[in-house]
């Protein structure tokens, strides 16, 4: 099993669930409202200080994701593939190994 992060932009969101349902074996996700900012050395001009760029976080949409091993690169690529802008703060995606997984529900018998 993997877990599939993916930090991106609001407005993606719509889209990149339609992408991500129509994927064979797509088992689903959460998704929280985040905010964040990137290293000020990345794309800040020199003058702008840190504190101010601290301060100033930017909404984003964090998506988790448990998946099958097989069906885990399929994700992360839809994910990468959907979200970008070509711009700095487009996000970031991630994948981890997951020891043990389980839904957490009882289902319980029907009449027979």
């Amino acid at each position: 099993m993997k877990e599939i992060k993916a930090i991106i932009r609001p407005n993606k969101l719509p889209v990149l669930r339609d992408a991500l349902v129509a994927l064979p074996g797509f088992p689903g996700m959460t998704v929280t409202r985040v905010e964040g900012c990137s290293a000020p050395t990345r794309h800040i001009p020199a003058k702008v200080k840190i504190k101010d760029e601290l301060t100033d976080y930017t909404p984003k949409v964090r998506v988790e994701i448990v998946a099958p091993d097989d069906v885990a690169e399929a994700i992360f690529q839809r994910i990468t593939d959907v979200a970008q802008t070509g711009h700095y703060g487009d996000g970031l995606v991630w994948i981890t190994d997951i020891e043990k997984a389980a839904f957490v529900f009882k289902t319980t018998p029907g009449p027979e």
